[in-house]
């Protein structure tokens, strides 16, 4: 009896030893594939930060991870060696959080520095490519954080001939230590950072972050004024409260628009182009030669075109791809060559179920061809531009934007288009090859689960590689549209998510801060 209860105890100690030994290995492997509390390090105040923007950092965490390891050979392959500095990822930003980990440990301390930033208004690279001119062209690129697509973005830019005569302001909603180092390395043309100051990662617990108190997305009306909550009297117009992650976006645009126009010392008198891009946008090499052409041909052709668009949407693009017209009758008809593209174009899908270019014929050519017709802001937003005369009218009808039942800016503009009295709509010129393209396939509004930043963009890359013969085209021929039943559709009510008076007048109260002067503040 004895022999057998020590044996019953020598099992028990083997079992619960091997037990212990598998939690540890089981641990240690999971530790690279979990954020850990010791990794991220935070501050009780920057804790709570992450906790107010935890989804849109997961989002951007999961871009980081899926893309950190795979800007891939064959993206590499077509930017110039000298570029790969700004694809470089440093192995410390792989496997852990890395808008969190580096940088400022408190809310505090990262308010002290966007103001100290803001203040001083440093243009980088100004001693070597000198001072902004009047004309200067101005590239603004909105940034949030996803620093994948922001890579490439800049690798785009550098490639672009005149960069180096335009000024690039990177206009920041979220202060990362890893993606500011990326900009104060640009070392191709003039660069400026300003930082959106209302921002939820300086307010994670308060307005325009999301307070406590605030009322739940999906109150009822009747609940919310039970619960006392702050905005119980303003829902939106679906019934629904507000949620700081999607209003923060019309913000940060407005403020950053206003801010080049009315606040920076450095256009006080610019009277050029301001260009507006995103951080997952990436440009052709001769952007900036389309751009003059477009603004040519609008002063000729369109005196009342207000904007100019580069970009589009569309996933299938007309390209020229034979320059001999003698040779036409030796191939396809044009109808035959759209149909055969979009077949092929169907059978991708089915077999892959990922996102694709096509190039249909006869648009990239020596004559290129531009379209005029009234702005819609689901067509006409990606790279598209404008000037300070009609900043002058959008802020004429500042109250309008503000206003507006809509989280949306692109929206709230076409409601301030579609309500301009006494003048029509805004008219934009655009490219039919277009300039600008939309590589942020992940992320914020984009859910895929089969996404890949490198895919994306070696396909753009692609297609302009096989473009470029018919770049810095020498003239365009330009086609008046009236647009379609979407163009012209009247806008009846918003979108919604803009119902709180608190962002109305946060948004109202944006303009009514002057030109600030340069404050020369140096960093250590």
């Amino acid at each position: 009896m004895p022999r057998l209860k020590y044996a019953s105890v020598v099992r028990v100690l083997v079992i619960l030893g091997l037990f212990c030994l598998w939690v540890q290995i089981m641990l240690s492997a999971s530790n690279g594939g979990i954020y850990r509390d010791g990794d991220i390090n935070l501050e009780p105040e920057l804790a709570i930060s992450y906790t107010a923007n935890n989804e849109k950092n997961i989002n951007s965490n999961k871009e980081e991870l899926m893309n950190a390891n795979e800007t891939s050979e064959q993206v590499l392959a077509l930017v110039p060696p000298e570029l790969h500095k700004y694809l470089t990822v440093h192995p410390k930003n792989i496997s852990a959080n890395s808008t969190e980990k580096a940088g400022p440990k408190n809310v505090t301390e990262i308010r002290k520095l966007i103001e100290r930033y803001n203040d001083a208004q440093i243009i980088h690279n100004e001693d070597i490519f000198g001072p902004v001119q009047n004309d200067t062209i101005i590239i603004a690129v909105q940034v949030h954080t996803r620093l994948t697509y922001l890579r490439h973005l800049i690798v785009s830019l550098a490639q672009a001939r005149d960069i180096d005569r335009t000024l690039i302001i990177f206009s920041h909603d979220y202060y990362d230590e890893e993606i500011n180092n990326l900009v104060k390395s640009i070392d191709f043309t003039k660069v400026m950072q300003i930082f959106y100051p209302y921002s939820i990662q300086v307010h994670p617990h308060e307005f325009p972050g999301m307070d406590p108190n605030d009322c739940p997305r999906d109150a009822k009306f009747e609940q919310a004024i039970k619960l006392k909550c702050n905005n119980a009297l303003h829902p939106d117009l679906h019934g629904h409260y507000r949620e700081a992650k999607y209003t923060q976006t019309k913000h940060h645009w407005w403020w950053k628009a206003n801010r080049i126009f009315n606040q920076l010392q450095c256009t006080a008198g610019h009277t050029g182009m301001v260009v507006f891009l995103e951080e997952d946008h990436y440009v052709a090499e001769d952007f900036i030669h389309m751009l003059h052409l477009l603004r040519a041909t609008a002063d000729k052709s369109c005196p009342q075109c207000e904007i100019l668009s580069l970009g589009t949407y569309l996933k299938t693009y007309q390209y020229h791809v034979n320059g001999d017209k003698r040779k036409k009758q030796l191939t396809l008809s044009y109808i035959q060559q759209v149909k055969a593209a979009n077949e092929e174009r169907r059978r991708r899908q089915q077999e892959t179920q990922t996102w694709n270019f096509q190039v249909y014929p006869n648009i990239y050519s020596a004559t290129q061809k531009v379209e005029i017709t009234p702005w819609h802001s689901s067509m006409h937003n990606m790279g598209f531009a404008f000037n300070r005369t009609v900043w002058n009218y959008i802020m004429e009808l500042q109250d309008q934007f503000c206003a507006y039942d809509d989280y949306n800016w692109d929206y709230s503009l076409l409601h301030l288009s579609q309500n301009r009295p006494g003048r029509e709509k805004f008219k934009v010129i655009l490219c039919k090859g277009p300039r600008v393209f939309h590589i942020g396939e992940c992320g914020f509004h984009h859910k895929k689960s089969n996404c890949n930043a490198s895919t994306v963009i070696s396909k753009v890359q692609k297609l302009l590689q096989n473009a470029k013969s018919y770049m810095y085209p020498s003239r365009v021929t330009a086609t008046i549209t009236a647009g379609g039943t979407k163009h012209n559709k009247k806008l009846v009510k918003g979108n919604g998510g803009w119902g709180d008076i608190r962002d109305q007048e946060l948004c109202a109260n944006m303009t009514r801060i002057g030109r600030q002067n340069r404050k020369y503040v140096y960093f250590t």
